[in-house]
């Protein structure tokens, strides 16, 4: 038959259960709040082409900083010795999507539409200035590839980039830009 503890036994260990208990306690609260072995910063940076990444567009803005070719070629860009940057602007500050920019020669408005990880445009109407400058002659297919947007790549992290892929092949890579 097992001997029963006695009374004064139990009172002499409660006070070393509570400091086992309370040791206990606050390892597991300290093991909750240590530092993550493999921060952010050293994880692998997410798909650009994830559908839910392009969520992330509105109300940013953006310039023009690359233009390659289906072929590998990289299209020339006005330089900023040669006038304002291209630029887009994706806001939703009056309830509706709307976008905007500086076309190369021109400003241009209109709006936009995310669905299914695409970003793509309304109608753009702009400003009817002529330009015999680089911009002025890098407008027209500017213009002509928002119209024609396969695929939309968005990149958060720094750098923040997006990238429109045209059904022509062609890939626009914009760096993200203070309003």
């Amino acid at each position: 038959m097992p001997q029963s503890a006695s009374p004064r036994r139990v009172a002499r260990f409660i006070p070393y259960a509570r400091s086992v208990i309370a040791a206990l306690s606050v390892a597991a609260l300290c093991s909750a709040c240590a530092m993550p072995k493999h921060p952010d910063s050293e994880a692998p940076a997410p798909d650009p082409f994830n559908p839910a990444a392009t969520q992330l567009l509105d109300d940013t803005s953006w310039v023009l900083t690359g233009w390659k070719q289906a072929d590998g070629t990289a299209r020339a860009l006005p330089s900023a010795d040669q006038g304002a940057p291209i630029t887009l602007v994706l806001s939703t500050a009056k309830g509706l999507r709307h976008a905007s920019g500086f076309s190369g020669c021109n400003r241009y408005m209109g709006s936009y539409a995310l669905k299914d990880g695409k970003l793509s445009f309304g109608t753009l109407g702009g400003t009817r200035m002529a330009c015999a400058t680089p911009g002025g002659q890098i407008e027209g297919p500017y213009l002509n590839a928002l119209q024609h947007i396969e695929r939309t790549g968005v990149q958060m992290r720094a750098p923040q980039q997006m990238q429109l892929i045209l059904d022509n092949g062609d890939t626009l890579t914009f760096s993200s830009s203070a309003k």
